[in-house]
């Protein structure tokens, strides 16, 4: 199986229904697979097969329809984040030794700035407006021959070089096989989305160059319509669930945050949205119950990373609970049960398996997990230790197979030779009804080898200082794990995925308050 396969059945089998959902007009299965055919003859013109095929496009339906000519064509599409610097696009396209850059107008003084010093890339294809120099996306698919061409990929070829964010240093390329992807699909369709099929509506709202972009395949691959938000802000995304009757989408926590805070909430019909699927960082629990209790019954948490794409474990909309038992309650700050066909065991620091309720790092097998990292051999070899993805998360599984995330593995703190999680404390100032977000992290202390700070973005004319903060843990968690600095910022720094940048909180001048 490829993931062509799974494209050439729903266009055989849905050739009428809507594929893509644009302002302008409905793009047909039928319509829609035959510009993917003409796109990837196109692109077996250009290059060989094999070869990686960068991208960095706005959310558009050409972006995706770019994407699977690209694998149609027998080759690897290498996603790049639109929010990145255009330093990062040349590395990345340079490391991957991407032969074919395709980007949309909105990039192109980036590309620009970087097309001098990529002397392999051989061809650049620009979507939309175009000036000498570039070729027309669109002048690819003006004809051409509208059935698949034939390819010999086989299931453990690299289908998309999955570049990683990137916080501790330069990006490492996942890579990402169909038999990775196939198997991420089925396990979405069984856990995530079971009920998903062709009278689904997809919005992509969040990067399709990441999670999003991901997103499309299960809904391809059961024939749903899937429509694009250009630039994310809470009201345009309300506005398009109404136009389009939207079903399902895939937002990042702070995205979810904004919306519930959006002053238009209630003025909008989202009553079609069953399936708000969230993921790519914690959502802290006085968030959740706030969106649950504004959009109903509809979240669907997932964990996975690069190296193992989106279902390593996921929390079904069943098990999203408003409920006042302290079992139900707590069962919310996980991450839902590890999904079919993924292994999962708690591992400490010799490797060796813990106890159940006992924490260590999150460590993953299946076909879900990666082959390695893009001619890295060193991190590889690092990462998958004893035939083990490890994930770098702390966290542990309860009696009932629920997976708890407390940590990444470099994050946690150790104050007086005891274990403080940073994400445990910023659930409980986030409680705080005049506290908009926190970040924890640990700094040096002469007694205690280390002290926890927290870094606190008020709510929006709220009046907090750092003695009530401290209090506010002090009553509700253990002594010890209380933050002995508190810092005020007006936002905290974060990644092109939204992802908090602690190491950049760690460079902050220290400026606390006791």
């Amino acid at each position: 199986m490829q993931l062509i396969h799974l494209l050439q059945r729903s266009i055989c089998r849905h050739r009428n229904k809507a594929m893509w959902l644009t302002e302008r007009a409905a793009i047909t299965y039928g319509e829609g697979g035959a510009r993917i055919n003409r796109l990837a003859h196109a692109l077996r013109s250009l290059a060989w097969e094999g070869d990686r095929v960068a991208l960095l496009t706005t959310n558009r339906f050409e972006g995706l329809e770019a994407h699977l000519a690209v694998n149609t064509a027998g080759m690897a599409a290498v996603p790049m984040n639109p929010k990145l610097h255009h330093r990062e696009y040349e590395y990345i396209i340079a490391n991957a030794d991407a032969g074919i850059v395709i980007f949309s107008n909105e990039f192109r003084a980036q590309i620009t700035q970087i097309r001098p010093s990529l002397a392999g890339v051989h061809h650049w294809i620009c979507i939309g407006d175009t000036a000498d120099g570039f070729t027309p996306y669109e002048s690819l698919l003006a004809e051409g021959d509208t059935t698949p061409p034939e390819v010999r990929t086989g299931p453990d070829d690299l289908a998309w070089l999955f570049y990683t964010s990137g916080t501790t240093g330069q990006p490492k390329g996942a890579m990402e096989t169909h038999r990775n992807l196939l198997t991420m699909i089925q396990q979405f369709l069984i856990g995530v989305v079971p009920g998903a099929g062709e009278d689904d509506v997809m919005l992509h709202a969040a990067p399709i160059c990441h999670g999003s972009g991901t997103c499309m395949l299960p809904f391809l691959a059961v024939g749903a319509a899937q429509a694009f938000l250009p630039k994310f802000d809470a009201l345009s995304f309300l506005q398009c669930v109404a136009r389009y009757r939207v079903t399902a989408t895939f937002l990042a926590p702070t995205m979810v945050d904004r919306i519930v805070n959006c002053d238009e909430l209630s003025s909008f019909d989202t009553s079609s949205l069953t399936s708000l699927i969230y993921g790519g960082g914690p959502m802290h629990g006085a968030l959740l119950k706030r969106a649950m209790e504004a959009l109903g019954p509809v979240f669907v948490q997932i964990y996975g990373q690069g190296e193992a794409p989106f279902t390593i474990s996921a929390m079904s909309r069943q098990d999203h609970v408003l409920n006042s038992q302290a079992a139900l309650a707590h069962r919310l700050g996980s991450a839902g049960r590890v999904m079919t066909g993924t292994r999962v065991e708690i591992l400490d620091d010799d490797g060796k398996a813990v106890q159940r309720g006992e924490k260590g790092e999150i460590c993953v097998k299946g076909d879900l997990v990666m082959p390695g990292y893009w001619r890295n051999a060193q991190a590889t070899a690092d990462t998958l230790a004893g035939g083990w993805l490890h994930t770098g998360d702390v966290g542990y599984l309860d009696e009932d197979d629920y997976l708890y995330i407390s940590d990444r593995k470099k994050d946690f703190i150790i104050s007086g030779g005891s274990n403080i999680y940073s994400r445990e404390v910023e659930e409980v100032i986030t409680r705080h009804p005049l506290v908009a977000a926190a970040a924890v992290i640990g700094v040096p202390d002469a007694e205690w080898g280390e002290s926890v700070k927290a870094f606190v973005v008020r709510q929006p004319g709220a009046v907090v200082d750092g003695a009530d903060i401290i209090a506010f843990c002090k009553d509700n968690m253990a002594s010890y794990k209380k933050p002995k600095f508190v810092e005020f910022i007006d936002e905290l720094p974060r990644n092109a995925t939204g992802k908090v940048l602690k190491r950049e909180l760690r460079l902050r001048r220290e400026s606390a308050t006791d």
